[in-house]
């Protein structure tokens, strides 16, 4: 669900600026989802939620992260969705998924999520999908972002790295490789390498002793990969 076009960032860390400039080639932001094919999937959502019987309509409900909408959440085989109702227009907002990776190993997948969110366009821009994240990440999820962003979905993130740790990282063995704070651009424009936005009550440091993330020097040398810095 995300996609990649070069835009020009903001990014908290300071060096990350002069390190990664907007380039069409570089942040794989290329997804672009159509509002119609949204809205007909909200739509059909949204006749499941209000189904007597159907699992969508035995949702637990969440608190009101945003006012005048009401936040459904379901678990279903380690993954949680959360569906935001706008009761007023009877209808579906939209939704964000938390999806489990296949890129990691069990004992990684206990702490880590990959979220994606789909949100009518009348609804989008209006801190709904940042409020849904921020929840996550106050449960103790780790965020792990997709291969690739949409846009919105990149400006998301830089959004919610100025108030939540974020590491760049590699997925390679089934393993989480730490790239430090900042990447450079031909790091960043491979399909393994990822944003990791730290949930409640995980560090760098406890990351690493809990086995969860891995020296970035050892997949340089099991890769013969030459981007790794110190840091």
């Amino acid at each position: 669900m995300m996609a990649l076009e070069f835009v020009r960032v903001q990014w908290p860390f300071g060096s990350i600026q002069q390190l990664i400039r907007p380039s069409r080639s570089e942040l794989r932001i290329d997804v672009d989802q159509s509002g119609d094919s949204i809205e007909a999937e909200l739509d059909l959502l949204y006749g499941r939620l209000k189904t007597p019987g159907n699992a969508m309509n035995h949702c637990t409900r969440l608190s009101a992260l945003r006012p005048g909408l009401l936040f459904h959440h379901r678990e279903a085989d380690g993954e949680h969705y959360v569906y935001v109702e706008d009761v007023a227009r009877r209808r579906l907002a939209g939704y964000t998924v938390f999806n489990r990776l296949i890129e990691v190993d069990r004992r990684t997948d206990r702490y880590v999520r990959s979220p994606h969110s789909k949100y009518a366009t009348v609804y989008q821009g209006r801190g709904i999908a940042s409020a849904i994240y921020d929840w996550a990440l106050g449960r103790g999820f780790c965020l792990v972002s997709g291969a690739r962003q949409s846009e919105g979905a990149h400006a998301l993130w830089r959004s919610l790295a100025r108030r939540h740790p974020l590491r760049w990282i590699a997925l390679r063995g089934k393993r989480m490789h730490d790239l430090g704070s900042d990447v450079a651009p031909a790091s960043a424009a491979e399909l393994d390498t990822r944003m990791l936005l730290l949930g409640r009550g995980f560090s760098v440091a406890g990351l690493r002793s809990r086995g969860l993330l891995h020296s970035c020097h050892e997949r340089a040398d099991r890769a013969g990969d030459m981007s790794c810095r110190s840091y």
